[in-house]
């Protein structure tokens, strides 16, 4: 008896995934828990193991595709005989399909269709770009193998549409499209109805055929998706300002050189920058509670918790895990924490659970070399500080100028539920731990 592969449950609001990457083949063995699939959702890309060691059968979803929870995606026969038994009731299925060979000689010397069992359908690039321009892949000779119609067939055809629109195939559905953009027959033609305007965002100059020949189409994924809608979202939801400041880090770093092989050797976790940074925060937000604070409606949260999200840099994209009960947790327990989230990240290995629930969210992007940005807020939240890179700066200290170590931060914050004053404050009082972190020991 065949077993079946399902799309996991992938946590609280995710509803369906990608099929990213099949990582065996239909017919071949799996054991169990083994990587068959890997799914990629809006916040996590999430493996399917095997419920049970058999052989795979053929993949009910290809790679690409949208599948929601619940879905098939393939199934585990009990060995070579059962997959051989599920996979050939699938031929049968097509063959009914396929016209018979006898039909398709009958049309004699006519061109076949491009449905027909002989050609080959457009190549994925090809397809998308004709779609794109509105072109039916019938009408477009296909120059690859067994007519299939390539992207520099699709481009060819779309400059020679562009050249001439007046003679394009689609001409007369986008005509009884917009009846109500053509002249009346009692109107004089400066009177005729005009198109309605295009929104800019939705317009793109095609490219020359040049160059359009030179670029290439990548379908984005769930989390690049997702990235993209909310920080517009909060960019078009929040009254977002942001504030900046500059710190010494002088007295961290010295801190961190003079016991940074101890507190590895005692604690088993490299003492970094991080750290400190989580700390000053949480100072911070608990004398100005509405930086850690949400609206919701016409009320405001106020969050007597602080789950910490730190923004970490993929391959795939930005992911925030968050370290919960922060102010309940050690320098070391935050350090390890932080340490795995970074490693899980790069790796997918995170779940949803853990990038959900945050308060407040630390970026750091002086790690890329960043001098000064303006963090967009993590909504629906009401603050992210930015951190950036550490440069020898002259400053005057006692009347005297001097190089010493300094960073920009930034705040970024929501306008609605945080006034300026309590925003400038929260910096600052970030910036004093910063710059004197003997303030955590006796929490001043």
């Amino acid at each position: 008896m065949a077993t079946e592969i399902r799309v996991p449950a992938l946590g609280e609001s995710v509803t369906e995934a990608i099929v990213g990457k099949w990582f065996k083949k239909p017919g071949d063995a799996v054991k169990v828990d083994e990587p068959l699939v890997e799914l990629e959702t809006d916040k996590v890309t999430v493996e399917v193991p095997a419920p049970t060691a058999g052989v795979l059968g053929d993949h009910a979803a290809k790679e690409g595709e949208t599948v929601a929870v619940g879905a098939l995606l393939g199934l585990i026969g009990e060995g070579a005989g059962a997959s051989a038994a599920e996979t050939k009731s699938e031929p049968k299925k097509e063959k009914k399909d396929k016209p018979a060979p006898a039909a398709a000689a009958s049309n004699g010397g006519a061109e076949p269709s491009r449905s027909s069992e002989g050609a080959a359908p457009p190549s994925p690039a090809a397809r998308k770009h004709l779609a794109e321009a509105g072109i039916d892949a019938a009408d477009v000779a296909g120059s690859g193998k067994r007519g299939q119609v390539l992207k520099e067939d699709a481009v060819k055809a779309a400059s020679t549409a562009a050249a001439a629109p007046g003679t394009s195939s689609q001409g007369d559905i986008k005509a009884s499209a917009a009846p109500a953009f053509q002249s009346s027959p009692g109107l004089a033609p400066s009177r005729a109805f005009a198109p309605m305007p295009v929104p800019a965002q939705n317009l793109r100059i095609p490219s020359t055929a040049n160059d359009a020949a030179r670029e290439e189409r990548v379908r984005m994924t769930r989390l690049r998706q997702t990235i993209a809608q909310r920080l517009k979202d909060a960019q078009n939801t929040a009254a977002m300002l942001t504030t900046f400041n500059d710190v010494d880090m002088g007295a961290v770093m010295e801190l961190r050189a003079r016991y940074k092989d101890l507190f590895e050797k005692r604690h088993g976790v490299k003492l970094g920058f991080m750290g400190f940074f989580v700390k000053a925060c949480l100072q911070a937000l608990k004398e100005i509670p509405a930086v850690n604070a949400e609206i919701d409606g016409d009320e405001i949260i106020y969050k007597n918790y602080y789950h910490i999200g730190v923004a970490v840099g993929t391959d795939r994209g930005l992911v925030v895990p968050v370290v919960r009960e922060a102010d309940r947790m050690s320098f070391a327990e935050i350090e390890a924490q932080i340490s795995d989230f970074g490693k899980r990240a790069r790796d997918g290995k995170l779940s949803i659970d853990e990038m959900q629930g945050g308060t407040f969210t630390i970026t750091n992007g002086g790690v890329y070399g960043s001098m000064m940005s303006t963090p967009i807020l993590n909504a629906p939240q009401s603050g992210i500080l930015g951190m950036h890179r550490i440069e020898e700066r002259a400053v005057v200290r006692d009347g005297q100028i001097v190089a010493r170590p300094m960073m920009y931060l930034a705040l970024s914050y929501d306008h609605r539920i945080v006034d300026g004053k309590e925003a400038v404050a929260f910096l600052v009082r970030v910036k004093e731990c910063l710059e004197d972190p003997q303030r955590f020991l006796l929490e001043l």
